[in-house]
């Protein structure tokens, strides 16, 4: 408390000295006592209103305590006057037995009286139910039933309820009502037999129908009443649940699957379509049968039952299809889908290799193949094939997008396996003809088809994948097939080349020889030869035709340069370099022409200028400035070698040995890269080589010949 007050008296001069710091603050005092003097006061009456509402407080609780305390002391003396009346009424309780088994008895026969009517006349009842089951009076025989089955339930419970254990009295009951379990059978009976006739029932006597389905469903409640008395007491009737509602769906079904099985009129053996006899007679059967389920059987309230089972939801709007189950397990449908993959891939591995056999045999006639609109040729096959595909997948959409999807799947992986057959049989059929070239007739006509098939796979490919895949992302297999596409493609051109440079080898055989220098038409005739093959080519669809063409140029232009790297010829004087290199210019040019004409006007110069910068090394008259012609040639076409060099000097005649020597050492140290830009001219030309195994072998003829 010291400590406090001196804490207060120390913060009070600190307060002070600061109001006072200055000397015109002096004049203040007495306001600033004011001022403080109204804040303790103020305090302070804050504070003993806080300590009255503290005071209050628990003023309050120590009452609402006190009443606490009176009422436990008020449920303690309760609690014990309970106890003490609990303890005095056990043996009221025990005296009280007699009365509750009295009361059971009372209720017993009770019963037994209620029923004592029916009890003396079940004999009676029983001869009256079955007479009335015979007649089909079923309603009025089910009536009579319950009422029995009522009474013998109602007596043996009461038993049940006195001494569940008493075996003797509850067999006595059983035996006595013996007969009605017989009567519950054979009006079982009489319901199946309508249910099975339904169909007939409903057009004939609609109310049979009616009456069989509303005994059912008293059945049905019936069996949820004892059930429900079962988990309360542990007692259930005998032949208890019926479950004839469960029975009925059965028999509906067997109806139907009879009705089914039994429109198969023929067999396999006895008609190769008893599939689609069968299909037929039973759409009838069962669009009939919809037809009268729908307008007939709506007041028996069985129809859903029946399109459940068959099917059409067309036939019936006013159900709800969600609700109804599918014709097949999920297994079935698995089942049957993967024997259809297995059999289709089984199927059309046999329809592609038949749609190849039969095209083969078309290669072989003396016929041209048929044209398209725009006059190409082309063959049969790809329309087969994909109207094969089509079919197919026409069939797999109507059962869903993500089987659709695995059938196109498929096509396409047995398309990339039949287009490696179709190459195979591209090449054998190209072998075939060199055996002997006069045969097939229409060899050129039938490869160009085969060079536009593939065009038109590619183009059917791609419009499958757009009309049944979701995705049309690129895959492996897509690339395979793209892949195998070009090799036919490519194949067929080539061979097609090579069908032109067999009928050009001759004339390809006389260049750059002495007659080609006196004067021959050898370049003439490959102009005309090679013009006249490629109006047939025309005919082969872009851009293999363009592809075709060019490669063509390329390999003219090839073999005119070889047949000079071949030293054919070696010009003695300046007149035969001047002559031959005037004759290279002009049978340059006659290329030129025609390339270009082939080619609709486009660029060719280049391939055809290498003839006319070879000519100009030859045409040169001062021997001193062949270097500097040679390696402008050497910068104009880079991919020129050493020794095609060495070709070109020796073909000229005129260069002694020291100026090569000098000209290939200098070339050599300034040769230009070659980055691969342009395309190149001289990488496949070589130059025949004497090796010192063909030396040995000439010097030995020569020896031979001598001696002899």
């Amino acid at each position: 408390m010291e400590e406090t007050n001196r804490e207060a008296v120390a913060t009070a001069v600190q307060r002070v000295a600061g109001m006072l710091q200055r000397s015109d603050q002096l004049d203040k005092v007495e306001q600033y006592r004011r001022r403080e003097a109204r804040k303790k006061a103020s305090v302070e009456a804050r504070l003993k209103a806080a300590i009255q509402s503290q005071l209050d407080g628990v003023r309050t609780g120590l009452s609402q305590l006190h009443n606490a305390l009176r009422d436990v002391k008020d449920i303690q003396n309760s609690l014990a006057d309970v106890s003490k009346d609990w303890r005095q009424s056990i043996n009221t309780i025990e005296n009280l037995k007699d009365v509750k088994d009295a009361v059971v008895q009372h209720s017993q026969l009770a019963s037994a009286v209620e029923n004592l009517k029916n009890i003396f006349s079940v004999p009676e009842i029983v001869a009256d139910t079955q007479v009335l089951i015979e007649q089909a009076e079923l309603l009025e025989a089910h009536r009579k039933l319950m009422d029995l089955e009522c009474s013998r339930d109602d007596l043996m419970y009461e038993q049940y309820r006195m001494d569940s254990k008493n075996t003797h009295d509850m067999n006595l009951i059983r035996n006595y009502f013996g007969a009605v379990q017989g009567l519950s059978d054979d009006l079982a009976k009489q319901l199946w037999m309508v249910l099975q006739r339904a169909m007939g029932t409903v057009r004939r006597d609609p109310t049979m129908l009616v009456s069989v389905v509303r005994i059912i469903e008293r059945e049905e409640k019936i069996d949820r009443r004892m059930l429900d008395r079962k988990k309360q007491m542990g007692f259930i009737p005998p032949s208890r649940p019926k479950s004839w509602k469960e029975k009925m769906f059965e028999v509906l079904e067997g109806t139907v699957t009879t009705r089914i099985e039994g429109s198969q009129s023929v067999t396999r053996e006895a008609d190769k379509m008893w599939m689609v006899r069968l299909l037929e007679i039973t759409r009838k059967y069962v669009l009939d049968d919809l037809i009268v389920v729908k307008n007939l059987m709506v007041q028996a309230d069985i129809g859903s039952v029946f399109v459940e089972m068959m099917g059409h939801p067309d036939l019936v709007t006013e159900y709800d299809i969600h609700l109804m189950d599918p014709l097949l397990p999920q297994k079935v449908v698995d089942e049957l889908l993967s024997k259809y993959v297995q059999t289709f891939t089984s199927n059309i591995t046999g329809w592609l290799r038949k749609a190849l056999e039969t095209d083969k045999k078309d290669w072989f006639k003396e016929t041209e193949p048929e044209a398209d609109q725009d006059g190409y040729y082309q063959t049969t096959l790809p329309a087969i094939v994909f109207q094969m595909f089509e079919q197919n997948l026409q069939v797999a959409a109507q059962i869903d997008e993500t089987f659709k999807e695995e059938v196109l799947k498929l096509c396409l992986k047995q398309m990339n396996s039949f287009l490696i057959r179709y190459r195979e049989e591209a090449i054998a059929y190209k072998e075939d003809h060199l055996r002997d070239r006069q045969l097939p007739q229409c060899y050129v006509q039938y490869m160009i088809a085969i060079i536009n098939n593939c065009h038109t796979f590619k183009e059917s490919i791609n419009s499958l994948k757009k009309k049944y895949l979701k995705c049309t992302e690129p895959t492996q297999n897509d690339a395979a097939i793209e892949r195998t596409l070009n090799d036919v493609a490519k194949d067929g051109c080539q061979f097609l080349l090579d069908e032109v440079f067999l009928d050009l080898e001759h004339h390809l055989s006389e260049l750059l020889t002495r007659k080609w220098l006196t004067g021959t038409h050898a370049v003439d005739t490959i102009c005309v030869t090679v013009e006249d093959y490629f109006n047939d080519f025309a005919k082969i669809k872009k851009p293999f035709n363009t592809e075709m063409t060019s490669e063509a140029h390329r390999r003219v232009v090839v073999e005119y340069i070889k047949a000079v790297m071949q030293k054919r010829i070696t010009f003695k004087n300046a007149d035969e370099r001047r002559e031959g290199a005037d004759r290279m210019i002009k049978e340059a040019e006659q290329f030129k022409f025609l390339f270009r004409k082939l080619t609709a006007g486009e660029e060719t110069d280049r391939l055809c200028d290498a003839i006319a910068a070879i000519a100009e090394v030859f045409k040169l008259t001062d021997p001193t400035l062949l270097y500097l012609e040679v390696s402008t040639l050497v910068s104009k076409y880079p991919d020129i070698r050493e020794e095609h060099i060495v070709a070109l000097l020796a073909v000229r005649g005129d260069a002694s040995r020291e100026m090569k020597q000098m000209i290939i050492e200098t070339l050599n140290q300034n040769k230009p890269s070659y980055a691969g830009n342009t395309q190149p001219i001289f990488k496949d030309i070589t130059i025949p080589t004497v090796t010192m195994t063909s030396m040995s072998s000439s010097m030995a003829a020569t020896a031979n010949k001598l001696l002899k």
